[in-house]
């Protein structure tokens, strides 16, 4: 998928966001989403049909977009405005349309947050999971993931796969996350039993640092082809992630920076790239962080530069860059996972610590 066309997206979505708000649900299809579903290659009406009729909980209803190929709906896209939080019961309501309709593919979103969803047919048990979330800043970087959705990715069945290596990827994470300790003492035994018991108990702690890698760079692996988000959970603990939302600071993202017990620094709101780039310039403005990172341009194991003196090396080039505190810039364009470990990166030289509310 093309970088420049996702960010182009990104950019628009965005400044029509700012600009209204509190749209309803027919002024962010009109303004937004139409957008959306042609960087997926769906064209009204060509091969997208409006206000599709679908049968669920013994009444008929109309999704709001049905992509079609060969007269035969083959995803569907429910809107929901801006001014609408995504909820569970959104996530039933296109989950029946789909499991209805045998419809395998599916999204749900208010143009701020996109959950997508795949209906998996195991045996005699039919199921649909949510597959992957990001908010709008973090398209830029689940690029796979909306490869699958695209017209050509579903009509050459590439889409199925690359969603079932994310699914298989998301349960490895899963069982790393849940067994990490069992694992690790398998690893420390492993280790003791063939080279020697005198490193059992440095193993003990390579051990777990070495899971904790793997599970980082799965969610790498993910977006490289990593939501995400929010975006490392496992698809089917969806519901849980939505409860969680709901019983945290109303949406808002939060980073402070604690000395100890004591806060030196506080950055909260409702956008999460603002929250970023306020944190991190006062990293830049306070504490020197240009000079603690070891040089620019700064990339962390990509070949995009996330600070730089420029928006571009050789290489590549920033997709989303906000100027900082120096005349610096920083990439802005990063998953909420992202975004957290480069912040987690930039406090490490320092005494103090950063603590992030549960949105993160």
């Amino acid at each position: 998928m093309d970088v420049e066309a996702v960010a182009d997206y990104v950019q628009h979505a965005r400044s029509t966001i700012e600009a209204a708000p509190q749209m309803d649900e027919a002024n962010t299809k009109a303004a937004v989403l139409q957008e959306f579903l042609t960087l997926l290659d769906w064209e009204i009406p060509t091969n997208t049909q409006l206000e599709y009729s679908v049968k669920a909980f013994g009444q008929t209803y109309k999704v709001d977009y049905a992509l079609v190929l060969e007269g035969t709906p083959v995803a569907f896209l429910e809107a929901k405005g801006v001014d609408t939080p995504l909820n569970d019961d959104h996530e039933e309501q296109l989950s029946s349309y789909m499991s209805n309709k045998n419809v395998n593919y599916g999204i749900l979103t208010n143009s701020e947050e996109y959950r997508f969803f795949q209906r998996r047919v195991t045996g005699s048990e039919v199921s649909v999971r949510r597959v992957g979330t990001a908010d709008l800043e973090a398209l830029g970087e689940r690029r796979t993931l909306l490869e699958a959705y695209t017209k050509s990715d579903i009509e050459s069945g590439a889409g199925r796969e690359k969603l079932e290596r994310i699914n298989e990827l998301r349960e490895a994470q899963s069982k790393l996350k849940t067994q990490k300790d069992e694992l690790a003492e398998d690893l420390v035994e492993t280790f003791t039993e063939r080279i020697s018991g005198s490193i059992s108990s440095l193993a003990e702690s390579e051990s777990k640092e070495l899971i904790d890698r793997l599970i980082d760079e799965i969610d790498r692996e993910i977006d490289s082809g990593r939501d995400g988000d929010d975006d490392a959970e496992p698809a089917e603990t969806a519901s849980d992630s939505q409860t969680d939302r709901g019983q945290n600071d109303h949406g808002a993202y939060r980073i402070a920076f604690l000395n100890g017990e004591e806060q030196i620094a506080e950055f909260s709101g409702d956008k999460q790239a603002e929250t970023f780039v306020e944190a991190v310039d006062y990293l830049a403005s306070t504490h020197s962080l240009i000079s603690n990172i070891g040089g620019l341009p700064y990339i962390p194991g990509r070949k995009r530069p996330i600070v730089h003196n420029e928006t571009s090396t050789e290489e590549a080039e920033m997709v989303q860059p906000r100027k900082i505190t120096g005349g610096y810039y920083l990439e802005t364009n990063l998953s909420s996972v992202q975004k957290r470990r480069e912040i987690e990166r930039f406090v490490s030289p320092y005494e103090f610590t950063v603590e992030f509310n549960r949105n993160w």
